[in-house]
């Protein structure tokens, strides 16, 4: 995925500086470590010396392993059949927290994000997914070690997704749905940008970076509900 390479700096809640990538991002980085997932496990390396990379640690995952996303300490990492959570409290030691599950899905593809107490993912049933059903599920993650499912919205074909305050965007076949997630568990849909296969998304600051099917478009989030477009790069 062309997002997955974007590397924007900036300060994560945790106080590091690091990356921000896309929701269908297979890397993320937190601090001096970069975790990598494959089919089935979490590769850990130490890029303090970034022309050395160390591999420090592999860590069996599960199966079908496609996402990983990090919050904080944690690293959600999703699969085509639920979402895993992982503690990185120990940087080379990944920790399994919990597996988070959609009982409405038997299926599907799992981009996921987390913000405050809620983590969201995109559950796509069509094609290579399998299954019937597509939806954007709100998890409560209050309590890490348990998540449950607390809310759901039917989306015809998603894939990547990301927030910026309490807008999230979500990525779809025929086009970018924008949701009101004040109330974070329960996603209110506010439009549909009609432009286009958006595939996945990265909020930063005032801009949101869009992976389209033939390129990139770039939209103003200064009004956070109502993304205007910029420009398009082929």
């Amino acid at each position: 995925m062309l997002l997955a390479a974007i590397k924007c700096q900036k300060t994560s809640d945790s106080g590091t500086n690091t990356g921000t990538g896309g929701s269908t991002a297979r890397f993320a980085i937190q601090g001096n470590y970069l975790y990598i997932v494959d089919r089935s496990n979490l590769k850990v390396f130490n890029i303090a010396d970034l022309a050395n990379p160390v591999l420090k640690n592999t860590v069996p995952v599960g199966f079908e392993i496609e996402t990983i996303y990090p919050f904080k300490d944690k690293l959600f990492i999703g699969s085509t059949s639920v979402v895993h959570i992982f503690s990185v409290e120990d940087p080379e030691s990944p920790e399994k927290l919990s597996t988070a599950i959609s009982p409405e899905v038997i299926r599907r593809c799992d981009p996921v994000v987390a913000k405050d107490s809620v983590a969201y993912a995109t559950l796509r049933t069509n094609g290579m997914c399998g299954g019937t059903q597509s939806i954007l599920a709100a998890y409560d993650i209050k309590d890490i070690t348990n998540p449950v499912q607390k809310a759901t919205f039917p989306v015809s074909e998603p894939y990547g997704l990301g927030y910026a305050d309490t807008a999230l965007y979500v990525c779809d076949r025929s086009g970018l749905n924008v949701f009101n997630i004040k109330n974070a568990y329960d996603p209110k849909l506010i439009k549909t940008i009609y432009d286009g296969w958006f595939m996945d998304v990265i909020p930063y600051n005032n801009t949101l970076i869009c992976q389209v099917q033939d390129g990139l478009n770039l939209y103003d989030i200064s009004k956070r509900l109502d993304p205007k477009l910029i420009t398009k790069i082929k």
